[in-house]
């Protein structure tokens, strides 16, 4: 009882802790820059997305900005996207076409097709989202671009879940809050370890100068969050995630869709940096502890010293209320809403799907690419 009970709290120390930190990041000041007015490269991989990118590039060509260009990259599509984009070109210059027909054996498609975006983009700045993504508001660029500067060199941005009805979409709007407040917490506090490619811009000078995905050519995925982790620092980096810089993603609508696809992410994330893999590992592992230690406790507590159970229940309270603290804070900015009465189950859940994931990536070999 006396080792749970230390193994407990110091594990819900550790959360204090960590919740506090994010709360201290969220809750700190930025300043306000004037809107940008440096032209923008927005850079799209699309394979078999012809209904998506009628409706996205459309909106893209919408934005409210005033030089930037659209660059499409059509990767091997099977379906119409070819012929839809080739027609789109013709009555809005500003959008272009790259067209991939093969790829080299020994590179990952997607980055092989994003190199070739990146490459052909006029511009020094480039703003990534992907085909089934819809920027929120027609000041995306703008938004995102108030943040350059002439040291910044990453602009992480948010890329929230479209709400939805039913328990799925709700625990994989918690599941990008969660990594949410930890990237974009652990940016503020100058020490950046990802992006999402859904909202991420960089300069094109320095993808050229990194050799852009050479280090991990061999990693399916990870064009994203290993390009940040390997070349974005306290003094390159940038966050943005107020609501005209939002773009929206479309959630999975089964959970084995889901689940593949946190599979491939946390595939990547052994190839985070040490000191990235040990705070992110320290984080998810007190979580694990708390709840699964703390709630044996409260059920072990002898009749005669309900104290004991009592002081068990309030810090896991107090983590809650840190823990809601978090996210409320977060969501403020960028004006979202969350159904927070439903925390106490997701914390509970989160663990378990964590870990059960985490098995699964740790015995598969070789990591499907989902949508």
């Amino acid at each position: 009882m006396l080792i749970l009970l230390i193994v407990f709290l110091l594990a819900a120390l550790i959360q204090l802790i960590y919740f506090t930190v994010f709360l201290v990041a969220l809750t700190q000041k930025t300043p306000v820059n004037a809107r940008g007015s440096q032209p923008v490269s927005v850079v799209v991989c699309a394979h078999d997305e012809e209904e998506n990118l009628k409706e996205l590039v459309p909106e893209l060509l919408k934005q409210d900005y005033g030089t930037f260009e659209v660059i499409v990259v059509n990767d091997r599509s099977n379906d119409n996207t070819y012929d839809y984009l080739l027609e789109a070109t013709r009555h809005d210059s500003r959008l272009k076409m790259v067209n991939v027909k093969d790829t080299p054996d020994h590179v990952n498609s997607k980055k092989y097709a994003l190199t070739l975006g990146i490459r052909a983009a006029s511009y020094e700045w480039v703003l990534l989202t992907d085909a089934d993504c819809r920027p929120r508001s027609t000041k995306w660029i703008s938004a995102m671009s108030a943040r350059f500067d002439d040291q910044s060199k990453f602009i992480i941005g948010f890329s929230p879940y479209q709400e939805k009805p039913g328990f799925l979409n709700l625990f994989q709007r918690f599941d990008s809050l969660v990594t949410a407040i930890q990237y974009i917490g652990f940016a503020l506090l100058r020490n950046p370890y990802m992006g999402v490619g859904r909202n991420l811009a960089y300069r094109k000078s320095l993808f050229l100068e990194k050799k852009g995905f050479n280090n991990f050519l061999h990693v399916t995925g990870g064009d994203d969050d290993l390009f940040v982790n390997q070349h974005a620092n306290g003094k390159n980096a940038r966050v943005e995630y107020n609501v005209d810089s939002l773009v929206y993603s479309v959630p999975k609508t089964t959970w084995s869709s889901f689940f593949n696809q946190k599979i491939r992410h946390m595939s990547v994330g052994k190839y985070y940096k040490g000191k990235h893999r040990f705070l992110l590992g320290v984080f998810m592992l007190s979580w694990m502890l708390t709840l699964f230690v703390g709630y044996p406790l409260i059920g072990l507590t002898p009749a005669y010293n309900i104290v004991f159970g009592y002081a068990v229940v309030g810090v896991i309270l107090l983590r809650w209320i840190l823990m809601i603290s978090c996210l409320h804070n977060f969501l403020k900015k960028p004006e979202l809403a969350f159904s927070y009465w439903v925390i106490p189950i997701l914390d509970l859940l989160y663990p378990i799907y964590y870990i059960s994931t985490g098995l699964v990536t740790l015995f598969t070999r070789k990591v499907r690419w989902t949508k």
